[in-house]
Formats: C-alpha cells, sequence, structure tokens
C-alpha cells in the first residue's frame, strides 16, 4: 500500500482540460507527476482545468476522474474546478493591476504579430478599462532561463519571450497563464511535473510569479508521446481515448514510455502492485532528456 506521509511538504499535480477524455500521452503524464509525488511522500492533487467553455466537451470532465480512477492513480485532496475560482483569478489579476504590470488591449493577434520581437503595442499607453477589451501582462522583465529536472538548463529566445500575453481574454475568460499560476499558489503546489510541449509556457508563468512575488515551484517537463515523427499525440490530433478495459496494460506501456521495465513477473501483477513497483525505482534523471516536438522556440544547454 502506498502510503502518504502527512509530514512532507512536497505537493504536486495533474491538471488536465476537458477538452476530451484522457489519451495516453495524458496519462503518460499523470503516471510521471503521481510518481514523482508518491516517491516524495507527499500529496498528488488534481484539479480539472474548464476554464475555456468553447473548447470543452460534455461529460468529459467526470469521464477523466472516472479514467484516473480506473487506472488506480487516486488524488488526496478533493478534485478542483477552475470554472468555480473566479474570485481568486480577480485578486490576483487586481495584484498586478495595482502594480501597473497590465494594461487594457483591442488588439487582434494579426495586429499584434506586426509589432515585432519585445515590442509593446499602443494599448500600453492607455490604462483606461474600456468594454471587450483584454488585459495584457507588460513582460518586460521576462525569464531568460530557468533549470529543469529532466531537460536542464533550458533558455528562451528572445526574439520569442513576449513581451505581452493575455491575463483575462477579450471575450471575459481567464487566461490559461494567468489561472495556472493563480492555482498552484493556492494549493501550494511544489514541483510541476507535465510534458515537454508546456516548457515556452513556463517562461510566462515564471514572469507571473516572478510578479507577484511568490517563489516558483521547480519543474520537470517530460518526454512527450507523439502520434509521427514530430507531431504530439493530442485531442488536436484525435488521438484515442483510453480504454478502461485495458487500464493494467495501460499502465505498463506508460511506465515503459517513462523508461521503467516491470519484469514479467509484475506484469501479472495487480495495478496497485505496478505502481508500487514504479515509485520504488522511480528517478526523474532516467528519463532521457527530450525537446517538444520541433519547438523551436526554446533550447536546452
Amino acid at each position: 500500500m502506498l502510503k502518504l506521509n502527512e509530514t512532507s511538504g512536497y505537493v504536486g499535480r495533474f491538471a488536465p482540460s476537458p477538452s476530451g477524455p484522457l489519451h495516453f500521452g495524458s496519462l503518460v503524464a499523470a503516471v510521471g507527476s503521481y510518481l514523482q509525488a508518491r516517491k516524495a511522500q507527499g500529496r498528488w492533487l488534481v484539479r480539472i482545468e474548464d476554464i475555456d467553455p468553447p473548447r470543452e466537451v460534455k461529460g468529459a470532465s467526470q469521464l477523466i476522474l472516472d479514467t484516473l480512477e480506473q487506472h488506480h492513480l487516486l488524488w488526496d485532496e478533493a478534485p478542483v474546478f477552475q470554472s468555480q475560482r473566479s474570485a481568486l483569478y480577480d485578486s490576483r489579476i487586481a495584484d498586478l493591476i495595482e502594480q501597473g504590470l497590465t494594461y487594457y488591449c483591442h488588439c487582434t493577434r494579426a495586429e499584434l504579430a506586426t509589432l515585432g520581437a519585445g515590442n509593446l503595442c499602443p494599448c500600453a499607453s492607455m490604462q483606461q478599462a474600456r468594454a471587450g477589451a483584454a488585459i495584457r501582462f507588460n513582460n518586460s522583465h521576462a525569464p531568460q532561463q530557468f533549470f529543469d529536472l529532466v531537460q536542464g538548463h533550458v533558455l528562451a529566445n528572445n526574439s520569442d519571450n513576449e513581451a505581452q500575453f493575455a491575463i483575462k481574454r477579450k471575450d471575459g475568460l481567464y487566461a490559461y497563464q494567468l489561472a495556472v499560476v493563480a492555482d498552484d499558489i493556492a494549493q501550494g503546489v511544489s514541483q510541476i511535473v507535465r510534458g515537454a510541449d508546456l516548457l515556452h509556457a513556463t517562461f510566462y508563468q515564471l514572469a507571473l510569479y516572478q510578479a507577484l512575488g511568490v517563489t516558483a515551484p521547480s519543474y520537470a517537463h517530460l518526454p512527450v508521446v507523439e502520434s509521427l515523427p514530430g507531431q504530439k499525440l493530442s485531442k488536436q490530433n484525435h488521438a484515442p481515448a483510453l480504454d478502461n478495459k485495458t487500464a493494467r496494460q495501460n499502465i505498463i506501456d506508460a511506465l515503459t514510455f517513462l523508461g521503467l521495465e516491470p519484469t514479467t513477473v509484475l506484469k501479472s501483477a495487480q495495478i496497485t502492485d505496478l505502481l508500487e513497483w514504479a515509485v520504488n525505482v522511480w528517478e526523474l534523471k532516467a528519463i532521457p532528456a527530450k525537446l517538444a516536438s520541433n519547438d523551436n522556440r526554446i533550447q536546452a544547454l
């Protein structure tokens, strides 16, 4: 039986969006973060990132939770739903506004794309709130590098570390970068284990931690599962949903992808036994470093 050490300060999390059911790539990220939390005898949380209703699939949130349970990836606290946390996000946005680190923007994506690297749009000089405006963060002191427990030192290309990014969208929805940082702070997340496709997003999130005066968690970006060379396995690429009837084999496949090698004996074991064995042998450094698929915006040193 896997035991939780209540004195451990480690808090990890798995935070899927309900834009569809979990696929194998999602499972790899979930298993990696779960093993890391259990190895540290810490807490493992699940957060449903349902702040983008147009992209959500009806019933996907419950389906995700059911799939995690069928794969014996059990969380330590009640799952959090971002759709219920608007007061938290408004509070963090107010903090940034008070510091003078935001501005209201009416520009389209096409207009922003013409500005060139490092340049703010004309909206930055107009501080008044107007209907239908996005709230953008003035990323004038963007972090240029960070150390990743899997990828090593990761460096941002200056030309792509944007001078501004939205923290609240024109349509009134909260932006991913803002919500994920606000939630990770509120939940006390100490380490984030996720796929390497989010390496670039880490720079934006580090900028928000810096602006809010909060120490950022450590990061470990796992190799990305690809359906084809250079193509991430994802819901957008119509990745097949996990079959809960083959949960045991799914777990074996995920452990194998993460660099573990269940023995013949373990392959006949129950899922709980497989996970307990995996926790005992788990080491992040055993995972071969790999950058997100064809993402030329970041580089490892």
